[in-house]
């Protein structure tokens, strides 16, 4: 009976420890969590006072300006989450990316009939930067700027996106996927502007029903273009040309 009586008591004092050592860890978790919350706070009116220090230089220019968003992204501010807030106000960066994004949809539409709904990332800065250069205080624009403009304009559920095809970033314009199979002719076709179903089966180990079908989707879908003078007939992508302006 004392050996039992002695192993409770054991057991006892190991729960009672196990409860101290608990709360002694929830009170260092607190503390931990109180301080690390000080610390964000200090670090948030540390980038007020900087974006108000800063505001022209932000505004002016692009490198700085995504500098800026990533510290905000680190405290969880978006400074795009309404063009009516308080760091549109502060900085008007709310309306400068929401007056891309118009210029973007517009360039995008325009050239639409040429690409199909797919231009390169580059091409895209091209015509928005000769867009933009007939105002009175143009502000130079990086191509973190496009794709931020771009995410802005997700809630319109128009189809714009982002694609990595290769090595190249594409913006997409319209709510339509690209299949494996158009993907890899879209990237063949980087190096040389087109493709031929020759280098198609060379190059993949294709069947004629297989490129037939991606080639003729891509056509359909304005993604591509034939010219039939040369032999063998030649499927150029036109998001791949180069300073070509409608």
């Amino acid at each position: 009976m004392r050996k039992f009586g002695a192993g409770v008591s054991q057991i006892k004092r190991q729960q009672q420890a196990n409860n101290q050592y608990r709360e002694i860890g929830n009170t260092f978790a607190d503390q931990q969590m109180e301080q690390m919350k000080a610390q964000l706070q200090i670090f948030k009116s540390n980038l007020v006072e900087f974006s108000r220090k800063y505001r022209k230089n932000i505004r002016k220019d692009p490198v700085l300006r995504q500098h800026f968003q990533t510290m905000c992204s680190t405290t969880g501010v978006d400074p795009l989450a309404s063009n009516k807030g308080f760091w549109a106000e502060l900085l008007g960066v709310g309306d400068f990316y929401y007056e891309l994004g118009i210029q973007i949809i517009d360039v995008c539409l325009s050239t639409r009939g040429r690409n199909g709904g797919l231009v390169e990332l580059g091409e895209l800065k091209r015509q928005l930067i000769k867009m933009r250069s007939g105002g009175s205080s143009v502000q130079e624009i990086s191509d973190d700027d496009i794709i931020r403009s771009i995410k802005t304009l997700k809630p319109l559920g128009n189809g714009f996106e982002i694609l990595q095809i290769g090595d190249r970033k594409m913006v997409r314009s319209v709510p339509r996927e690209l299949n494996k199979d158009q993907t890899d002719i879209l990237v063949l076709a980087q190096e040389r502007g087109y493709v031929t179903k020759e280098l198609l089966s060379a190059e993949f180990g294709w069947g004629n029903e297989r490129i037939n079908d991606a080639i003729d989707s891509l056509l359909i879908d304005g993604l591509c273009w034939i010219d039939k003078q040369v032999h063998p007939p030649e499927y150029w992508v036109p998001s791949f040309f180069k300073g070509v302006d409608d």
